[in-house]
């Protein structure tokens, strides 16, 4: 019989393996200083592209000053238990109201956690005898969901209407023979590549299968649409999404979540979310804060105006250099390179030790062998300079990636991890 950790101290992972390189550098980074385009690491001053505050409102004065008084009113614990039990409040009830219309949905629910709230969503929407659905790529918190399901599931390929098509077909059949439903699951925005979920072709599927429709709009909610209600709204069919979920944590700066729906569906939910039965309710001091939040995104439009003014700006001036940003429809902005990891890691290095940028490094196993990802946030706050220093910053690294100047760099990394 094996000790449980034996396989611990035997395989790290495929990124722990890195750990004694790449921790409190390439991963797990301190960023020091108030919430911005330009902050500290390591003591240096960086331009930051890897904050999710898309709108630019984490140090907003007015929202600051929201936080600080609801902090005041409320500390930092009140209510007290799970909703069900003894925390609930009228405030919930009227930020789920406002999120709800905001939406275009007759009523929603505060989740703790986008994650948590995620996976605990798709373990209520079905039972044994049903069959999800989901895009290859979608992102952790989804492929948790469906791995407490205890009936069949299959991925279609990213993005692909006519994989999953041919996965309905299977589904279908099989939905047939144990009386079940069937969920398709999409990201309305998908954070790594920036690619918008094909929602529109999604919903024009149901005219031919009978399912219920996901969208997890983490990066579209605030971001995209007529009025920043999502990737829904921007393609015209969040009517035809079943459930929708967005997140606080990055248009609205903040902790929680939220999933909208029809009024029966949500009242079936609320009463079956097992993270949010047995969890604390979130606290006031986020519901006055996400309120305060929603309001800004609602009233000052020039926020997603200069928001995507940047991201116009970034993405155009790095095709016009050559740069490849794939087929990212959203603010989100990823620059694809090709070299190993070690090279990625010298790179990276040289991009925030001599340039002062400081971006997310992407690299297997989330991306293939062999390709680099700089993935890049645009946000409200970001400036015509700081773009401008990034652009030039990005063609002297790409010139010592490919004259070999990293490769050499990283050499006696790769050596000693035996690569």
């Amino acid at each position: 019989m094996k000790d449980l950790f034996d396989k611990i101290y035997r395989d790290k992972g495929p990124l722990g393996k890195w750990a004694s390189q790449a921790e409190g550098y390439f991963v797990f980074p301190k960023l020091e200083g108030q919430i911005s385009n330009r902050m500290k690491f390591r003591g240096k001053d960086v331009i930051t592209w890897s904050i999710n505050d898309y709108l630019g409102l984490a140090n907003h004065p007015e929202v600051r000053k929201t936080d600080a008084q609801a902090a005041a009113d409320y500390g930092s614990a009140y209510p007290m238990g799970a909703r069900m039990m003894s925390g609930h409040t009228d405030l919930h009830e009227v930020l789920q109201k406002e999120l709800a219309e905001f939406v275009d949905k007759e009523a929603s629910y505060l989740l703790n956690f986008g994650y948590q709230g995620m996976v605990s969503t798709i373990d209520a929407l079905v039972a044994k005898d049903d069959i999800i659905v989901y895009d290859v790529d979608a992102h952790a918190c989804i492929i948790d969901g469906v791995r407490l399901h205890m009936g069949k599931r299959f991925t279609y390929k990213h993005n692909d209407v006519e994989s999953l098509e041919k996965n309905l077909e299977r589904a279908t059949k099989m939905a047939e023979q144990t009386g079940g439903g069937i969920l398709v699951i999409s990201e309305g925005v998908f954070g790594m590549r920036g690619e918008q979920g094909r929602l529109k072709e999604i919903v024009e599927l149901k005219k031919k299968y009978n399912f219920r429709f996901l969208v997890d709009d983490a990066h579209g909610f605030g971001t995209l649409g007529k009025t920043g209600a999502g990737a829904g709204e921007e393609q015209g069919v969040q009517k035809d999404i079943d459930v929708y979920f967005a997140t606080f944590a990055k248009s609205l700066a903040s902790t929680g979540a939220f999933i909208a729906a029809d009024q029966e569906i949500i009242d079936y939910l609320k009463y079956n979310l097992r993270s949010q039965m047995f969890a604390k309710s979130l606290q006031m001091q986020l519901v006055v804060g996400a309120r305060k939040r929603l309001e800004m995104l609602k009233t000052m439009p020039e926020l997603k105006e200069k928001l995507w003014e940047n991201t116009n700006a970034l993405q155009s001036g790095l095709k016009s250099r050559g740069f490849d940003i794939g087929t990212t429809q959203s603010c989100v902005t990823p620059v694809y390179l090709k070299g190993s990891i070690p090279e990625a890691m010298a790179l990276v290095k040289d991009l925030r030790e001599n340039h002062g940028i400081f971006c997310s490094i992407v690299v297997y196993p989330v991306i293939p062998k062999g390709l680099i990802l700089l993935r890049m946030i645009p946000t409200a706050t970001h400036t015509l300079v700081d773009i401008n220093e990034t652009l030039d910053a990005f063609e002297e690294i790409r010139t010592r990636l490919e004259n070999g100047t990293y490769k050499r760099l990283s050499a006696s990394v790769a050596a000693a991890m035996g690569e």
